[in-house]
């Protein structure tokens, strides 16, 4: 591959990881009810609304759930797919395989993201405890609905919280499931943002 097309292909991985991160904590954000106000939370919104309210049109969103930002999330990784195997002079693959790969995609992201919001929460939670951030703010936001049922199974040990070892564990056993599932279906690794 030539420097010209690896540096193609390079700000086109960038540019489609940066969106569709935005839509995946769009739809995080309103999946678990975050601060609308918050002046990320606007970011995101002014961010992924041009694409997102057209579709919005002709998906409602069900049970709490952003079905378009979601959606939205699986064509941009579609899309991200086809570009790279196109860019790579590879072939197609059919539809509902092209579907499947976005699938798993999207749904490692999603997975990455707790990693790092977790991840984040322990950081700060030493370096910045009580801090009121607008992104400190939005992180626990993120993560409290996945760490208050593991708070309620382990009893607090003298002041120390092991919760998030059990959520580093679960996450760990989903990334390995989803690695052997994209490799069971002839996924390459290279061409999907999240795994």
């Amino acid at each position: 591959m030539s420097a010209a097309a690896e540096i193609l292909v390079y700000l086109i991985q960038t540019a489609l990881s940066l969106y569709l991160l935005a839509m995946l904590l769009r739809f995080l954000l309103q999946l678990v009810r975050a601060d609308f106000y918050n002046p990320i939370s606007q970011f995101l919104v002014k961010v992924t609304n041009p694409l997102l309210l057209p579709l919005r049109r002709i998906i409602p969103g069900y049970a709490g759930l952003d079905l378009a930002s979601l959606l939205l999330a699986v064509l941009l990784q579609a899309l991200g797919i086809v570009l790279l195997l196109m860019l790579f002079g590879a072939g197609l693959p059919g539809i509902a395989l092209l579907l499947l790969w976005s699938v798993l995609g999207v749904v490692g992201l999603l997975v990455n993201i707790y990693f790092f919001a977790l991840l984040g929460m322990i950081i700060l939670s030493w370096v910045a405890p009580g801090s009121q951030n607008p992104a400190i703010h939005l992180l626990y936001q993120i993560t409290e609905p996945v760490m208050a049922p593991f708070r309620k199974a382990l009893p607090p040990m003298g002041g120390l919280d092991f919760s998030p070892i059990l959520v580093f564990i679960l996450i760990n056993v989903i990334q390995i499931a989803l690695r052997h599932m994209a490799a069971g279906v002839g996924l390459p690794s290279a061409l999907v943002i999240g795994l």
